[in-house]
C-alpha cells in the first residue's frame, strides 16, 4: 500500500430515500488526517481509482449491507476506463458490482468526451451503477448528461442553500426532475441542512437527498436518521403523473415509479445454507428477507424472513434444515422492471399467493439484475396519498381535473418533440342560459358536456381533457384525433331548460419545435378562442399554428360569407 494510505480515513453518508424516510444507500467520503490526497487525486488517475477501491475496502469493515457510493473524478474515468484497483475490491471484499454506484464528479470539460462515454458504457455493461454528481454547479454540459444518462443525478449543495425562497431553483430542480424521468434516472439534492430545505427539497420533486439534517458524515454508518414531518403548504415527493379520476376523461394514473421505493436488498448466492441465511437475518433485524440470486445478480429464490424463521423454529426444524441449502425454504421471487410503476408492483402482489401478499417485490435492471426491493407498505401508502392529491384536483361539478393537469402533459410532449393540438371549448353566452335557464340547468349542461368529452377521451389514449372551471374545457390530443371531439361536442343539439345552446371551439395545432411551452400554446388560442366566439348562430370551430397568419373555419360560417 503507498504511504498516503496511513494518514487516510472514510467517512459514511447517508442517502435518504424521501417517500420511505429510509437510508437507501451510502455515500463513502475520504478523510485524510494528514497531506492533500484529494488534490492528488485529481491530478492522477491511479490515486484516484486507488482511493476508490480502499473505500469499498473501508465499507466491508462496518457490516453494511446497504448499496455504497463512491466517488470518481471524470478525468479518472476516461484515462482508466477498467478502473481496476475498485474492480479488484469490490472482488475482495465479496459485494457485487451493481450494489456500487459510481459517483462521477467534475471537472469535465477537457475530458475526451468519447472516452467517458466508453467508460461509462463499459461499467453499465458489467452491472455498476452510474451517478452525475454535483451538477448545477459545474461544467457538465447538458447535452453529455443525456448522452450519460446517468442512473442517478445528484445536484450541487449550492442549490439547496437557498432552495425554500429561490424560486428559479425550485423550478430548476422540477425541471430536472423531468429530466430523469425521461432518462430513466433518479434525482438527489446534496446539502440539506434545515427543514425548510427539506420541504422545499420535497415539493420541486427530488427523490433522495443528502445533508447534515438527516446525518453528517461519520466514522460508523448512521443506524438512524432524522427526518422531519411534511410542513404544511409542502406536497409529498412528486410523484410524475398526475391524473383524473373521473372515467374516460384521463387514462388510469401511472403512479409513482417504483425506483422511487427501492430498498436495499439482502443477497446471497443460490449455493447458501439454511443456517447462513439465518444468520444474516438474525444479525440484520431490519432486513425483511434474502434473494438468492445468480452469479449474474439474477433473483432466482426469495425467502421472507418470518416464515423463514419459523421453519427453522420448529421442532426439528434446525437439525433438519440448518446445514442444507436454503433453497429448500424459498419461493420463487415477485419481480418487476425499474420502468415499472407503483401500480405493477400492486398487480404482481394481487396475482401471487395470498400468503405472500405482504413479501418484498424484488426490482430488477434490464439485464434482469437485483437492484433492490420494494415494500408493500410504502408502495400503498404513496398510492394512497396520490388519490388523495387527485381526488382534491378534480372539478366537483365534472370530476375532470384542472388545467395543470394538461399544461402537464403540454410540457411533456413539448420536451419530447412531439406534435400535438390544444383545444379551447366553452359555451356561448353561458351567463344568459344560467339567467334564463336558472343554475341547475346550466350545471346540467357543464356536466353534460365534460361527459361527451371524457366519453371521446376514453377512445384516444393519447388525448386529456381537463375543465378549468365555469364552461371552459381544455382538450388536448394529437393533430389527427380532432374530429371525433368535434363530433362529441359541436354536432349535438344542445339545449340548457328548453332554450337551444351552441358551443365554441378553437384549436391551435402545434408542431415540434413551434412552442416552448403549455404558456405558449396558450397565448396561440387566445386569438382563435376569440376568433371562434366571433361565429354567431351555430357551434363554431377555428383552427390555427402559432405564429401563422389567419385560420381556418371548421364549423361555422363568418360574418358576411
Amino acid at each position: 500500500m503507498p504511504a498516503w494510505t496511513d494518514q487516510l480515513r472514510f467517512a459514511f453518508q447517508p442517502v435518504v430515500n424521501l417517500a420511505t424516510g429510509s437510508v437507501a444507500a451510502l455515500e463513502i467520503l475520504a478523510r485524510p488526517e494528514r497531506g492533500d490526497v484529494l488534490t492528488a487525486a485529481r491530478r492522477s488517475a491511479d490515486v484516484d481509482a486507488e482511493l476508490a477501491g480502499l473505500a469499498v475496502r473501508s465499507a466491508a469493515h462496518q457490516e453494511t449491507l446497504l448499496p455504497l457510493h463512491v466517488n470518481v473524478f471524470a478525468t479518472t474515468l476516461a484515462e482508466l476506463p477498467g478502473l481496476t484497483a475498485l474492480r479488484k475490491a469490490v472482488h475482495d471484499v465479496g459485494r457485487r458490482p451493481w450494489e456500487i454506484t459510481i459517483d462521477v464528479g467534475g471537472p469535465f470539460t477537457h475530458v475526451p468526451r468519447r472516452a467517458l462515454l466508453e467508460a461509462v458504457a463499459g461499467l453499465r455493461q458489467d452491472g455498476y451503477r452510474v451517478c452525475v454528481d454535483g451538477v448545477g454547479d459545474g461544467d457538465l454540459p447538458l447535452r453529455l448528461l443525456g448522452d450519460l444518462a446517468p442512473d442517478l443525478v445528484k445536484l450541487d449543495a449550492s442549490l439547496c442553500a437557498e432552495l425554500d425562497d429561490d424560486r428559479g431553483g425550485r423550478a430548476a430542480v422540477a425541471a430536472m426532475r423531468q429530466l430523469c424521468e425521461v432518462l430513466g434516472g433518479v434525482l438527489a439534492v446534496e446539502g440539506v441542512e434545515t427543514e425548510r430545505q427539506y420541504a422545499a427539497v420535497r415539493a420541486a420533486g427530488a427523490q433522495l437527498a443528502q445533508g447534515f439534517l438527516f446525518a453528517p458524515p461519520a466514522r460508523r454508518p448512521a443506524a438512524h436518521v432524522y427526518l422531519p414531518e411534511p410542513r404544511d403548504g409542502y406536497g409529498p415527493v412528486a410523484s410524475g403523473y398526475a391524473g383524473g379520476i373521473a372515467s374516460g376523461a384521463l387514462p388510469p394514473p401511472s403512479g409513482p415509479p417504483v425506483t422511487q421505493f427501492l430498498q436495499p436488498a439482502a443477497l446471497l448466492p443460490m449455493s447458501a445454507s439454511a443456517g447462513s441465511v439465518r444468520s444474516h437475518l438474525t444479525g440484520f433485524p431490519g432486513v425483511s428477507g434474502v434473494l438468492l440470486v445468480d452469479p449474474d445478480g439474477v433473483p432466482v429464490r426469495a425467502i421472507d424472513r418470518d416464515r423463514f424463521l419459523l421453519s427453522l423454529s420448529g421442532r426439528y426444524g434446525h437439525a433438519l434444515y440448518a446445514d442444507r441449502p436454503a433453497l429448500r425454504l424459498a419461493d420463487r421471487p415477485r419481480t418487476v422492471g425499474a420502468d415499472a410503476t407503483a401500480w405493477e408492483v400492486l398487480d404482481v402482489v394481487a396475482d401471487g399467493d395470498r400468503d405472500r401478499t405482504g413479501d418484498d417485490v424484488a426490482v430488477v435492471d434490464e439485464q434482469g439484475r437485483c437492484m433492490g426491493v420494494v415494500h408493500l407498505a410504502d408502495i400503498l401508502r404513496a398510492l394512497a396519498e396520490s388519490r388523495v392529491e387527485e381526488a382534491a384536483r378534480l372539478n366537483p361539478l365534472t370530476r375532470l381535473p384542472g388545467s395543470d393537469a394538461v399544461n402537464a402533459e403540454v410540457d411533456r410532449r413539448v420536451g419530447d418533440g412531439r406534435a400535438f393540438a390544444l383545444s379551447w371549448l366553452d359555451v356561448d353566452g353561458f351567463k344568459q342560459v344560467n339567467d334564463g335557464a336558472g343554475f341547475a340547468a346550466g350545471d346540467a349542461l357543464i356536466r353534460a358536456v365534460g361527459q361527451a368529452l371524457a366519453r371521446t377521451a376514453a377512445e384516444l389514449p393519447a388525448s386529456r381533457v381537463g375543465h378549468i372551471g365555469g364552461d371552459d374545457f381544455l382538450v388536448l390530443a394529437g393533430p389527427d384525433d380532432l374530429e371525433p371531439f368535434a363530433a362529441a361536442v359541436l354536432d349535438v343539439p344542445w339545449s340548457a331548460g328548453g332554450l337551444p345552446v351552441t358551443l365554441s371551439l378553437a384549436t391551435v395545432v402545434c408542431a415540434p419545435g413551434s412552442v416552448t411551452g403549455h404558456a405558449q400554446a396558450a397565448a396561440a388560442l387566445a386569438p382563435l378562442k376569440k376568433a371562434a366566439k366571433s361565429i354567431t348562430g351555430a357551434s363554431s370551430w377555428v383552427l390555427g399554428q402559432p405564429r401563422a397568419q389567419g385560420h381556418e373555419v371548421r364549423r361555422g360560417r363568418r360574418r358576411g360569407d
